[in-house]
């Protein structure tokens, strides 16, 4: 992902979440997540909530299986992803 999309993507989560997350904060969580991460929906569904947790919004079962979903269609590749991203900044 450009580092452009990344920083609109930070951008737009904070204005949203109402709350300044750093990008060391995003990174570090980043860190953590492996490829097998996507794949696993036990490891993905925790990532979804530190995420949450992060942005102090809070997030639904629903959504969290909508979430699920669209990251096990889109296979994660970093096309995907970035498209993803974008759709996400839209809303």
């Amino acid at each position: 992902m450009s580092k452009n999309i990344s920083k609109d993507v930070l951008s737009v989560v904070n204005k949203k979440s109402g709350k300044n997350i750093s990008e060391n904060a995003v990174k570090k969580l980043a860190s953590t997540v492996k490829p097998s991460t996507m794949q696993n929906e036990t490891q993905l569904r925790q990532l979804i909530k530190q995420v949450s947790a992060m942005a102090n919004v809070p997030v639904s079962e629903d959504t969290i299986q909508d979430i699920v979903s669209a990251v096990k269609k889109s296979g994660m590749s970093p096309q995907n992803m970035e498209s993803l991203m974008k759709l996400m900044m839209k809303k």
